[in-house]
C-alpha cells in the first residue's frame, strides 16, 4: 500500500460521512437564508451576505471532499485542508466586518469557528501516515 497505513483507509468512510452530512446541512441552512421566505431571513438576524454565500458554495465543496475522504484519496485530504484555510479566511472577513461596526449575528462567528474546527479535524485525521 505504498507506505500509507491502512488506518487511514479504515477511517475514510467515517470521515467522508461526516463531511457529506455537514455539507448537506450547510447547503440546507444557507439556502434557507438566501432563497427562503422572508420569515426565514428575519430569523437569521444580521447576516453578513458574503459569509452566507461562502457557506452555501462551500457546502457543495464539502460534498466533493466527502467523496474523497470516504475513499481515503489524497485529494480528499487536500480539499479538507483547503476548506479549513478558506473557512479561516471567511472568518477573517467576518471579523473585519464586525470590528468595522456593522451589525452582525454573533451566531455566525460561532458557526465559523465550529466549521473551522470540524474541517481542521477532518484534514488532520485524513492526513497520510507514513510508515518508518
Amino acid at each position: 500500500m505504498s507506505g500509507v497505513e491502512t488506518r487511514s483507509r479504515r477511517r475514510g468512510p467515517f470521515l467522508g460521512a461526516i463531511a457529506v452530512v455537514f455539507g448537506l446541512a450547510t447547503i440546507t441552512a444557507a439556502s434557507g437564508v438566501i432563497f427562503g421566505p422572508e420569515p426565514a431571513r428575519t430569523l437569521a438576524g444580521d447576516i453578513v451576505p458574503f459569509v452566507v454565500w461562502f457557506n452555501f458554495c462551500a457546502g457543495f465543496v464539502y460534498l466533493a471532499a466527502g467523496v474523497g475522504l470516504w475513499g481515503a484519496r489524497p485529494w480528499g485530504h487536500l480539499l479538507a485542508l483547503a476548506i479549513a484555510v478558506a473557512t479561516f479566511g471567511a472568518g477573517l472577513v467576518f471579523a473585519w466586518v464586525a470590528v468595522s461596526g456593522a451589525p452582525v449575528e454573533p451566531r455566525t462567528g460561532a458557526a465559523l469557528l465550529f466549521r473551522l474546527a470540524v474541517w481542521s479535524a477532518l484534514a488532520a485525521l485524513s492526513a497520510p501516515r507514513w510508515r518508518q
